[in-house]
């Protein structure tokens, strides 16, 4: 199959790249700018572009089998100097219905959009939140587009742990630098409430089962394991070969301000995947722990 990464330089599609290769597939990268020459994603040709900007034709999609939409924008991407409801509109609500409308003029025949878990697990906070609003509308936008010959599925995945070799990975390397007592002025505690979590390597799984089995039109939420924050950040200080204990207080985190816990301090985003889909999907469970402490060590190592 050929396919079209787009955000293939990311974290997600770049892993992406590499696990959808190694099935044998053609693999292009779309991005705005190329790759740095020293990471795995500049193996891959590279289109250029802005899906945000609409300068991708129809004669740039005409020759993939499929695309993978991997160029999610959240709350960490929104700047400062700009209307945030003009940064949604662009990046979510229009954005991707408008790029995934031209992969159907374009003949593309599958396209897999890679959304987020909030909508599906807790959807009252469509009304609530902008974020979760602009993800929901790119979901239905796009998945409304599905006709017997064009399938567009929405894989929703959780919180994903999973760094690329070469990329800096600050999130990951400031917990890291936490846990061996490096950052002293941190203190050793979690905020309340916790979510689901995944590895890249099971959303990749996930993403090449959906693009062979997904059904048209259809979102599916995946994830893994529930882990309180506490959980997982003394997952990441077990990695590291730290014997400190954490606790949990109900207090603000510098390491996971509130502004990007989006349910809330002390709420619990946990759910169950369906088991069908699971299997339809072909990914791996309990894969977290694993995922974790690979991070730990590529952060060590770099």
């Amino acid at each position: 199959m050929k396919i079209l990464i787009v955000g293939g330089t990311g974290m997600i599609g770049g892993h992406a790249a590499d696990f959808l290769a190694a099935q044998g597939n053609s693999i292009t990268i779309a991005a705005r700018r190329p790759p740095p020459s020293t990471v795995p994603m500049a193996a891959y040709p590279i289109l250029l572009g802005d899906y945000t900007q609409g300068n991708f034709t129809e004669a740039d999609l005409a020759s993939f089998d499929a695309v993978l939409f991997a160029a999610g924008n959240d709350i960490r991407h929104l700047p400062k100097d700009m209307d945030e409801q003009e940064f949604w509109d662009r990046t979510q609500i229009e954005g991707v219905p408008r790029f995934v409308a031209l992969a159907k003029r374009a003949g593309v025949r599958r396209v897999v959009q890679l959304g987020s878990y909030y909508h599906q697990v807790m959807p009252h906070l469509i009304a609530e939140n902008a974020y979760v609003r602009a993800r929901y509308g790119a979901d239905e936008g796009a998945r409304a587009l599905a006709t017997p010959d064009f399938n567009i599925s929405t894989l929703n995945p959780p919180s994903i742990v999973g760094v690329i070799p070469g990329v800096p990975a600050r999130r990951y390397e400031t917990l890291t630098a936490w846990a061996k007592g490096q950052r002293p002025e941190i203190p050793d505690y979690a905020p309340a409430g916790g979510t689901n979590y995944m590895s890249v390597r099971s959303l990749c799984e996930a993403i090449w089962g959906a693009l062979q089995h997904a059904e048209p039109g259809r979102a599916y939420l995946i994830g893994d394991a529930n882990l309180s924050f506490r959980d997982f950040f003394q997952m990441i200080f077990d990695a590291a070969g730290s014997s400190r204990r954490l606790e949990e207080r109900d207090q603000e985190h510098p390491l996971l301000p509130d502004a990007f816990i989006v349910p809330g301090r002390g709420k619990v985003l946990a759910y169950e995947p369906d088991p069908v889909e699971t299997a339809l999907l072909g990914y791996t469970r309990g894969d977290v722990r694993r995922a974790v402490n690979e991070v730990v060590a590529m952060v060590d190592a770099a």
